[in-house]
């Protein structure tokens, strides 16, 4: 509905409405844009246009492959797409604190939107402070309990843990020693261990030996690998949960000649895993869909921002978010039977 106030002129009007939301965000951080350009995306419910729009992605080991290769190069197309700045943030290593340093610093400059990479459940709360600082704010990978984001795009990774369990009686018959690892501590990774051991606890003849911190390190989880190979030379397989177990169990099992005679699934699908698949060092991976899950949050944000789909007369004063609140991107499952598939995309 629009307002008419024919005795007044157009800038008066303006006026009047960028006063009154002057003093509705006096408490607020300062806008990164002009005040009009904020309002309307507070409060407009129609499609706006926003001058220098930015949206952030904020994650933790930024350089790492995975995250470069998949999640930065999906979200740097779909700027490009859009015609939108798009920036990528954060700690070289894998640093959880640094992180929320970040998104700390990221929310003074009152980006557009922010896509923030769910590594751990501490950073609920400065997920908490950008939300409450009136930005759009979506969280991919792994979700953040207790953070009051606007969505969540990613994966189940209890199926992850379920597909590997699966694969794994299907490789070793139900029977044998396994052993699994992956970053402990960290709520995605609980999940899939708990996919993993529901499989196998229905098969007797299946013996757990051991649970695993590699750290996200090749090193690790190879040294890891030949240490459990010395104590367990009749081992029937590995499962990896971080995208440098695959690797660094492979590594070890090539070592110890027993490539292809002791299973090994893990998740991940970077040029390394694909041909250790190839090679039948590897026997499956379990993959995620990492461009949806950022491509997706990223549009997730940009209509948040432009109101493309509104449910309400104002979707804000209604106190709702017009976008899905959770989103499931799925798995690939990775075999010698169509590796080659994804080797030649």
């Amino acid at each position: 509905m629009k307002l008419k106030l024919p005795h007044l002129k157009v800038y008066s009007v303006f006026s009047l409405f960028g006063a009154l939301f002057l003093l509705s965000v006096s408490c607020e951080l300062p806008p990164r844009n002009q005040s009009a350009a904020v309002a309307a995306r507070a409060s407009n419910p129609e499609p706006v246009s926003i001058d220098n729009e930015e949206y952030v992605m904020v994650t933790t080991a930024v350089t790492m492959p995975m995250y470069v290769n998949h999640d930065q190069a999906a979200f740097r197309r779909w700027g490009k797409k859009m015609n939108v700045k798009v920036s990528i943030l954060g700690p070289a290593e894998w640093d959880v604190p640094a992180q929320i340093n970040t998104i700390e610093e990221v929310i003074g400059t009152r980006p557009t939107g922010l896509l923030i990479n769910g590594t751990d459940p501490a950073i609920a709360q400065v997920i908490n402070k950008a939300v409450a600082a009136g930005i759009p704010t979506v969280v991919y990978d792994s979700d953040i309990p207790g953070s009051n984001r606007h969505a969540f795009l990613g994966t189940d990774w209890y199926e992850i843990g379920r597909m590997q369990g699966e694969e794994m009686v299907k490789l070793t018959g139900g029977k044998g020693k396994i052993a699994y690892m992956g970053i402990l501590g960290l709520t995605n990774m609980d999940q899939g261990f708990q996919g993993l051991l529901d499989v196998l606890k229905k098969y007797p003849d299946i013996e757990v030996i051991g649970k695993y911190d590699d750290k996200a390190n090749v090193e690790e989880a190879a040294k890891i690998t030949s240490d459990v190979l010395a104590a367990h030379p009749d081992i029937a397989g590995f499962c990896g949960f971080d995208s440098n177990s695959g690797p660094g169990i492979a590594l070890a099992v090539r070592e110890a000649g027993k490539a292809g005679k002791i299973k090994i699934t893990t998740v991940d699908w970077e040029p390394e895993h694909l041909q250790l698949v190839k090679d039948g060092v590897i026997q499956m991976l379990a993959g995620q869909k990492r461009e949806l899950f950022t491509w997706y949050g990223a549009q997730f944000l940009y209509d948040m921002v432009h109101h493309t789909n509104p449910l309400a007369q104002n979707d804000a004063r209604a106190g709702i978010t017009s976008v899905p609140y959770i989103i499931n991107t799925g798995l690939l499952k990775i075999t010698a039977e169509n590796v080659d598939e994804f080797i030649n995309r």
